[in-house]
């Protein structure tokens, strides 16, 4: 990391045609009235692609898309950014209707999604090094951890909330209670929010569904939880001057811990959170995908001397509450 501008250095060009990083998932089109065609495109694989991109990582994403987000506007900003997007055509793909209220999200499904089959995958991608795997709509089947795990010295992130979903009858999208998946076993990094977990659950109990993993339990602007192991460590929210939109901030914290694990080999430490922190604070300040930070917007951030709210998480799960 560069004492400098807070920021890590971006990855080495020596090897400029290997890829550092996998993005896996369906791309959503979220419900707006804002734009033109009634949606914009959203999901983890999304940002997560765009977030590791700008901050230094060269990304391979492997997205599956239906047929008006294959031809998607923002897919723009993912190719300027140096993304290889490899698209997964599927008859289906996840579409919500997000309804914010006081602070708090619920979401309407208008459609599931297919599977985005590990078939998909380029070969020449296999033995990349770094991995996330972003479901939204458990798209993401449990072969993908056989593939992203496969060298020793892999780095899997998983992001949780898109296998604690249900997508009710009604069309709400409704929390389910956390289960095994061959995804969180593979992981070293899996990261969620605590409006994604059920009440009830302990941090005993989560910490058994990934227990190689270093765990992250966000709670937006009350700050965050890091397990790793039996240690626990707590983590501020740096503010944001404004609030524009807090769709995909989640997404974007979890891809910028990714690029500090996979450019210094820092998980989940310290500053690799606050440095997550900064990234997501500087997400919301924009419209969908065109909030997602560069490395020198990240930066700026962490210079600026914005206040940082101190860990403030309740009882839920244990010891964290509030939303990503």
């Amino acid at each position: 990391m560069s004492e400098a501008d807070g920021v890590y250095d971006e990855a080495s060009t020596g090897s400029a045609d290997r890829l550092d990083l996998i993005v896996v998932g369906a791309a959503s089109r979220d419900v707006t009235p804002d734009d033109p065609r009634g949606w914009r495109l959203g999901g983890a694989v999304s940002y997560g692609s765009l977030t590791a991109a700008r901050l230094g990582l060269r990304v391979g994403c492997v997205m599956g898309v239906d047929e008006p987000a294959a031809g998607a506007a923002e897919l723009d900003l993912l190719e300027a950014a140096g993304v290889l997007v490899h698209q997964v055509p599927l008859e289906h793909g996840p579409v919500f209707e997000n309804i914010e209220r006081d602070g708090h999200r619920r979401q309407r499904w208008l459609s599931k999604s297919d599977a985005v089959p590990v078939t998909a995958l380029p070969g020449e991608w296999r033995r990349t090094r770094g991995w996330l795997l972003g479901p939204v709509a458990g798209e993401a089947a449990d072969s993908w951890a056989e593939v992203a795990a496969a060298r020793s010295d892999a780095c899997v992130a998983v992001g949780w909330q898109g296998l604690l979903r249900e997508f009710a009858a009604d069309g709400w999208v409704r929390r389910v209670g956390p289960g095994s998946s061959p995804l969180l076993e593979a992981a070293g990094l899996v990261c969620v929010s605590v409006a994604d977990v059920s009440p009830g659950a302990s941090l005993g109990e989560l910490r058994g569904f990934a227990p190689r993993a270093s765990l992250v339990l966000t709670a937006g602007a009350g700050g965050g939880v890091a397990l790793h192991g039996a240690a626990t460590a707590r983590y501020g929210a740096i503010v944001a001057p404004m609030v524009v939109d807090p769709t995909g901030a989640g997404d974007v914290f979890l891809a910028a811990l990714m690029a500090a694990w996979l450019l210094t080999g820092e998980l989940a430490t310290a500053r690799a959170l606050r440095f997550a922190a900064a990234a997501g604070s500087c997400a919301v300040e924009g419209v969908g995908l065109a909030g997602v930070p560069t490395r020198a917007q990240v930066a700026a951030r962490l210079r600026s001397g914005v206040p940082v709210i101190e860990a403030a998480c309740g009882r839920q799960t244990g010891e964290a509450s509030g939303r990503a």
